[in-house]
């Protein structure tokens, strides 16, 4: 908890919340004849295995010659949550959840996030839907946005429905009592798979992040493991971009200022063009997501094990994402490492407060009311929810660190295979292979160059401040 206060995070709820929580007597309700009743859809949720705070559900239907309508609703925060409240007012604070292995500082009190605006199996809930046509090569032709009831019918995980799809495992026993639920799976992941293909082709840059996670048997670290990549979370993925597009195109036809989400253009460009040089490839001059794009996936191919490191480099040189307020009539930054113009964040409203904030732009225009925020209060909110969102992950950085330092301590002495991951003048770090963690080199060969595979030995941890230092053995 010092951790999140001494980043300008606030780990619990203040008193006002908590009263203004009590008096909250069940979910969100609404009798405006507008909204719409779909809780006869086959909806369902894939998420990870212990996620509660359950956003958004995916439903879909055949419209033929290839073409298909996906379904997405998105749980209608605000019913419960209203602007303004003490609830919305921690909520703005912190501007997200923050998630760390021992310990999850939600934006909101889980009996909300994991209840009562928690789009929960066999629970009927409000919701936002976004309806999207998807054509054979992956183009979303219509959409439509518009209120609705919703009813998750089964609760899925990442990693089951994956090794579903990829013929490891059997159809997990959630999706198995719901009829036609194998078909909508299948049908939902190679429309996934369709969008997907058209983004890398339009450039989209496809990374492969280092981000170990701690297993917990009571206040004990027993393992740390990376978290896998897989289809269903590409299906996930790709569905939440989709939406989150058609959301920034459906306010900006209706002539309202949007928050976006953007990663503009890389400024240090020259420097990427310089590390693909020292990969034998050739970028050209002016920033080109589908150039950068074609080199990931040739080093993806070729050196799979060190394409973690070479992912984080050109993620650091891209520079973070950040929030900006965009005019209807302007020209949209975009999101470079997407491929998309038109991007902002609109499916995870119990999570992230820029959802809920765009979730209430969204309805305003659904239920003919004024925008809830004028243009100089957007502008406010996008540069405090950068630095919140900023903060959040400095937090999560920090504990991962002192996790890993937890679990290596009373391993002093071993020896571990090791490669070279960054180095500057007087410092060279180095990630262990398994358990996936990283640490600073104190003492090995100077000539040492990242990607450089070696062994080194564990000499001292810090728990407190998250320090692991290494030594290198012959």
């Amino acid at each position: 908890m010092a951790v999140m206060r001494e980043r300008g995070l606030e780990p619990e709820f203040p008193p006002a919340a908590l009263h203004q929580l009590e008096s909250i007597r069940g979910p969100g309700r609404d009798d405006d004849p507008h909204i719409r009743d779909l809780t006869a859809l086959p909806w369902c949720s894939i998420d990870n295995d212990d996620s509660r705070d359950l956003d958004q559900l995916t439903a879909c239907g055949e419209l033929g010659r290839g073409a298909v309508k996906i379904f997405v609703a998105v749980a209608d925060v605000d019913a419960l949550v209203k602007k303004n409240s003490p609830l919305d007012v921690h909520a703005r604070t912190n501007t997200t959840s923050v998630y760390t292995s021992a310990r999850v500082f939600p934006m909101l009190p889980e009996r909300l996030s994991t209840d009562l605006t928690s789009l929960n199996p066999h629970q009927t809930r409000l919701a936002i839907v976004t309806e999207m046509v998807v054509d054979p090569s992956g183009v979303v032709t219509h959409s439509t946005v518009h209120r609705a009831r919703v009813r998750n019918q089964a609760q899925l995980a990442y990693d089951s429905v994956s090794a579903w799809l990829e013929g490891h495992a059997p159809l997990p026993e959630a999706a198995r009592v719901v009829p036609g639920m194998d078909a909508q799976l299948r049908i939902q992941d190679a429309v996934a798979q369709r969008l997907r293909s058209r983004r890398q082709a339009q450039g989209a840059l496809d990374f492969e992040t280092f981000q170990p996670r701690a297993i917990f048997e009571g206040d004990r670290v027993v393992d740390i493991r990376q978290q896998p990549r897989n289809r269903a979370r590409q299906l996930i993925e790709e569905f939440m971009i989709a939406t989150n597009g058609c959301t920034a195109r459906f306010l900006q036809r209706n002539g309202v200022a949007s928050l976006r989400r953007v990663v503009r253009t890389p400024e240090r460009w020259p420097r990427i063009v310089e590390v693909a040089a020292e990969y034998g490839t050739r970028l050209p001059k002016r920033p080109s997501s589908r150039a950068l794009q074609k080199f990931l996936a040739q080093q993806c191919k070729a050196d799979p094990l060190r394409f973690p490191d070479l992912s984080l480099v050109i993620v650091k040189l891209m520079g973070s994402g950040e929030y900006v307020v965009e005019d209807p009539h302007g020209e949209p930054i975009g999101h470079f490492g997407l491929a998309v113009q038109d991007y902002t964040h609109s499916t995870a409203p119990n999570r992230r407060y820029p959802d809920l904030l765009t979730l209430r732009m969204v309805k305003a225009l659904l239920m003919a009311r004024h925008p809830p925020y004028g243009r100089a209060e957007l502008h406010l909110l996008a540069a405090h929810c950068t630095r919140q969102e900023d903060a959040a992950r400095k937090v999560e950085r920090s504990v991962r660190k002192s996790e890993a330092a937890l679990y290596l301590q009373d391993k002093l002495g071993e020896v571990f295979d090791a490669l070279v991951t960054g180095r500057k003048p007087g410092a060279t770090w180095v990630r262990v292979l398994t358990p996936p963690i990283e640490g600073l080199l104190v003492a090995g060969n100077p000539g040492l160059e990242v990607g450089h595979k070696i062994r080194v030995k564990l000499v001292s941890t810090n728990v407190e401040r998250g320090f692991i230092d290494f030594a290198q053995v012959p």
